[in-house]
């Protein structure tokens, strides 16, 4: 394909969504299942309380031989027994009678109430009651909090700590999730050194690496992290072969514009096909979309707000589909902040803060790190519009 023949954002994206990958599903131990995106939706297969079950301490009665009770005339009945916590009631409760009961403990056969132990006295083998219990007094009744059949969590529900509590709480002990997807991560340049190394003249250490690997793992994705690959080509080539070789998709920064030392495409071209090498958007023109052996290929520009920007844009979209969480995208809409001017013919995305109810737009640049790590997110200008005004209404599309 020659190089930066663009194209729309929205052909980028039907390309992108034409890629033979569906979202697979996986059981996964609840103890394992934090943050991972339900498969199906889940029914409860039990009710919660499992049984009847007292609310306190005190005597499960039968409420009718209460009825009569009053401080001048209190009713006695026989206590027959006591039934705590765990236990499973052996007596059914006659005419007349009652059994301690604590906390939590199953009612006896017969038992619609409970009486506190604060309220009556006992008396021997009697408990004395002054006045009327009502059925269901100190009792909640079996599916009271969750009936059987009902509809905990919805299908691509993201679990959390009260989701995996509430799956323990019906007896799950695995749970139905899409798998994640596996991404491999490469930065380029003979330039870009890693953190924690020596930084020479002339080298920048390097940020795309470590803010793509997050950003997918944030997505809720699994990304490896291959290195740094130079400026030749069998350096770039072998990464990008281990990356397909263990990975359902790769994911590159730097390499994708004209330069001589810009090797992407052209190995893309050889193990697969370049689909696309260049979008009409700013940042992010030198954009590369490929597949080799069915498995989506991106070269991401080098500059951090570029890098991010589509990312956020073309990458995520993706990764959203297969975790079955396609509709999570997070927007605002604010005014903003001072009057933007932009290039007519040329659809811009440009960085913002936002600060209480206005988006502030930041201007240092695509090759400025604070231009990305200041930015809550961006917005998207036109390709018919120059200026924006302050006090426009604009929709915030936000990274992560």
């Amino acid at each position: 394909m020659a190089f930066l023949k663009v194209v729309p954002l929205e052909k980028a994206l039907e390309v992108i969504n034409s890629f033979p990958l569906k979202p697979e599903i996986e059981s996964v131990p609840l103890s394992e299942a934090l943050g991972r995106v339900l498969a199906e939706d889940v029914t409860s297969p039990i009710n919660v309380p499992p049984f009847d079950r007292a609310t306190v301490d005190g005597y499960a009665v039968r409420a009718e031989d209460t009825f009569m009770a009053s401080e001048s005339e209190p009713v006695r009945l026989k206590v027959v027994g006591e039934i705590n916590a765990g236990d499973t009631p052996t007596v059914e409760l006659k005419p007349g009678e009652s059994v301690y009961i604590s906390t939590g403990a199953p009612l006896p056969e017969g038992a619609d109430a409970v009486i506190q132990f604060e309220d009556v006295d006992r008396e021997g083998e009697e408990v004395v009651i002054y006045k009327p219990a009502y059925p269901g007094l100190g009792v909640m009744k079996a599916g009271t909090d969750i009936p059987r059949g009902k509809t905990l969590l919805k299908r691509g529900t993201r679990l959390t700590f009260k989701d995996t509590a509430l799956l323990s709480a019906v007896g799950f002990s695995e749970v139905e999730v899409f798998r994640k997807p596996k991404v491999a991560v490469i930065s380029t340049g003979n330039e870009v050194v890693l953190p924690g190394t020596e930084l020479r003249h002339g080298q920048i250490y390097d940020i795309n690496g470590r803010a793509i690997v997050d950003a997918v793992r944030e997505l809720g994705g699994e990304a490896l992290f291959l290195g740094i690959a130079r400026d030749d080509r069998e350096s770039l080539k072998a990464l990008i072969e281990k990356g397909i070789e263990c990975c359902d998709m790769v994911i590159l920064s730097g390499g994708a514009s004209g330069g001589i030392r810009d090797l992407t495409s052209s190995i893309i071209e050889e193990l697969g096909e370049v689909k696309i090498h260049g979008i009409a958007i700013q940042p992010g023109k030198p954009t590369i979309i490929g597949l080799i052996n069915g498995k989506p290929v991106f070269g991401l520009p080098g500059y951090p707000t570029s890098c991010l920007t589509n990312f956020t844009l073309l990458v995520a979209p993706l990764l959203r589909k297969l975790l079955g969480r396609e509709n999570e995208v997070r927007k605002v809409r604010k005014k903003l902040a001072h009057k933007v001017f932009s290039v007519k013919g040329r659809r811009q995305f440009l960085p913002v803060r936002i600060e209480g109810e206005k988006a502030l737009p930041i201007l240092k640049g695509s090759g400025a790190v604070t231009s990305f790590v200041d930015a809550d997110g961006f917005i998207e200008v036109p390709e018919n519009v120059e200026i924006l005004e302050a006090g426009e209404e604009v929709e915030v599309t936000f990274f992560g």
